[in-house]
């Protein structure tokens, strides 16, 4: 059976309420089941399980806040459930479980709405810590965001400005459009093609991007050679650190 690394405080008596978080596990595993529904409810998570896709379909009505899913189900690709969530439930994050850990699953599962890619075996901590990241960028993201602030970066949506440690930045209208996207999605990994697809109207290498982060970096960043902002998912795509706390500015 393969065997997750519990987190070291599991049994932490939180309470549950109708406030709480409602987290739909997708999972055909029994044994990795019950270990995510005892722990999710000790951390104050209300729990329910799909053991496949139809399932997993039929509970999207109780409009969960967070979908832990695994990528190999019996009678449903994981990634056409992904795109079946993203029909229903357009913006509720999703964090995708699976043994398979090469880079071609990890993008198709992202570029199709995944928030979060987890290889077989993890970390119950690093899950948790994913989760709780997901579930913090969805306040925002139930409102548009106006401005974003991350450390010295402060970004407005509104206005078109970027300062870094109050220093206005100019940037060139290609740099400004990728942090614009990075902010939009702040926290969560884009991909080369979701990027390239939203920035250029046709195809065009990986390395034009490549430059322009690059370009961007030099510009936003203290030190180039070891980013704060924007980090790199090697072979996958971007990501850039999301918000320091939840803002109101929307």
């Amino acid at each position: 059976m393969l065997q997750l690394g519990l987190p070291k405080n599991a049994a932490s008596g939180s309470v549950i309420n109708a406030r709480s978080p409602i987290v739909l596990v997708v999972e055909t595993d029994r044994g990795i089941q019950k270990l995510l529904r005892r722990v999710l409810c000790d951390y104050g998570y209300r729990t329910i399980v799909a053991s496949n896709g139809r399932a997993a379909l039929a509970l999207l009505q109780t409009k969960p806040d967070l979908i832990i899913l695994e990528l190999q189900l019996a009678d449903i690709e994981g990634v056409d459930l992904i795109r079946s969530i993203r029909i229903t439930l357009e913006s509720v994050p999703i964090i995708v479980l699976s043994n398979l850990g090469d880079e071609r699953s990890k993008v198709e599962a992202l570029d199709l709405g995944a928030d979060e890619f987890l290889t077989k075996p993890f970390g119950m901590e690093e899950l948790l810590a994913r989760m709780r990241s997901a579930l913090r960028r969805q306040i925002p993201a139930r409102g548009e965001r106006t401005a974003f602030r991350a450390g010295q970066l402060y970004v407005d949506l509104v206005h078109r400005t970027v300062k870094v440690s109050d220093t206005l930045i100019s940037l060139p209208p290609k740099e400004y459009d990728l942090l614009r996207l990075l902010v939009e999605h702040a926290g969560k990994v884009l991909t080369h093609r979701f990027l390239i697809g939203e920035l250029w109207d046709i195809p065009v290498d990986h390395q034009y991007l490549r430059v322009y982060v690059r370009q961007l970096r030099q510009k936003i960043e203290i030190q180039t050679n070891r980013p704060e902002y924007i980090t790199t998912q090697f072979g996958i795509g971007y990501r850039l650190r999301p918000p320091d706390t939840q803002q109101d500015e929307h």
